[in-house]
């Protein structure tokens, strides 16, 4: 895997796991804890998102879904 996309994938799944564990937050908060910009931030929940695996029922807010998983 390229040094590139093996970064994306760690902050992918820490974005995961951040979300999970705060049971709810703001595109915003993300931005501000993952110190990237606020379209690299959508793009990874579009990832989390097409996957099943957060949801926004709010615009902005995000939670992660029901759909168990294996973090490794």
């Amino acid at each position: 895997m390229k040094p590139s996309t093996d970064r994306m994938m760690t902050r992918i799944k820490s974005i995961y796991l951040y979300i999970q564990k705060r049971g709810s937050v703001s595109t915003k908060e993300l931005v501000e804890e993952f110190g990237t910009t606020q379209r690299t931030i959508q793009r990874d929940l579009n990832v989390l998102e097409y996957n099943d695996l957060v949801i926004s029922r709010q615009r902005g807010k995000w939670t992660t879904t029901n759909k168990k998983i294996k973090v490794s």
